[in-house]
């Protein structure tokens, strides 16, 4: 997958076996579920720690509850048979998802849905593939402005709370919006399965931003080594859920059908240090 493309991401795909005719099909919010599973543990001498912990964890474990409409009804790729998964999401409908993001995210909390929406736009700013399309440059443009000025809004009234003052000063939301997006890139590898080494970059530290690296076990994506190591525990065992859908579709009606009744698997993957 290139960096380019990874805005449109929806469904991910874990292949079953070889020949990848089966897929187990997970969702945004699962894979945003392991995220938050991760920030609960995150933090120790080389990395810090998260503040204030229980937004920021909140953040992460929801930065993609944007995605539970399309997620609830998912849309076929006729090409595969599948579900759309990464890279086939028009941005016209993406950015659409991203901007009602907030919105779901602000009944629980107002900096998660700080977070929530930088998150959104940082994909953006970091995968810039869509400006080569005048089309999804006007979209994508239109988008971030109305973003942005959300952003601002959010942080002048979070300034007037003393809970919040403390953490929304430039550089803190910054180091916070950077592990979302950490978090964000180590469960989608995590997910999605590592089979050779995997790296993650501008990981923030005490000092200075690092790049972490995913290596399986002997081969197993379930087993992986991380280095440096960034959590308080010894180990770290995340668990997650997916579908597994064995057969293409031809219509979206009968796709939507398979993956409501596929069979469901349970998938436990646990990270060691180096």
């Amino acid at each position: 997958m290139s960096k380019e493309n990874q805005t449109g991401v929806n469904m991910l795909y874990r292949t079953v076996n070889a020949d990848r005719a089966s897929r187990i099909c997970i969702t945004q919010p699962t894979h945003a579920w392991v995220s938050g599973q991760m920030a609960q543990l995150w933090g120790n001498e080389q990395f810090g720690s998260i503040a204030p912990f229980e937004a920021v964890c909140l953040g992460a474990e929801q930065h993609d509850i944007g995605w539970i409409p399309w997620e609830t009804a998912p849309t076929l790729n006729p090409e595969t048979g599948f579900p759309h998964g990464f890279t086939e999401i028009a941005p016209e409908v993406h950015t659409r998802l991203w901007a009602g993001a907030k919105h779901l995210a602000m009944p629980m909390g107002r900096y998660a849905a700080l977070l929530v929406s930088l998150h959104g736009t940082g994909l953006y700013e970091r995968f810039t593939g869509w400006r080569k399309s005048p089309d999804a440059t006007r979209v994508v443009e239109a988008f971030l402005q109305q973003e942005k000025a959300f952003q601002q809004q959010l942080i002048d009234r979070l300034k007037l709370d003393p809970a919040y003052q403390p953490y929304v000063e430039p550089e803190t939301i910054a180091r916070n919006q950077k592990l979302v997006a950490t978090m964000d890139a180590l469960s989608l590898a995590i997910c999605i399965g590592v089979t050779q080494p995997r790296q993650i970059e501008q990981v923030p530290s005490v000092d200075e931003d690092l790049t972490l690296t995913l290596t399986p076990i002997d081969g197993d994506p379930t087993q992986l080594r991380l280095e440096p190591w960034c959590f308080r525990s010894n180990q770290v065992t995340v668990v997650f859920e997916g579908r597994i859908l064995q057969d293409k579709s031809t219509d979206e009606e009968t796709m939507r059908d398979r993956l409501t009744h596929a069979p469901w698997t349970t998938i436990a993957t646990t990270l060691y240090p180096a």
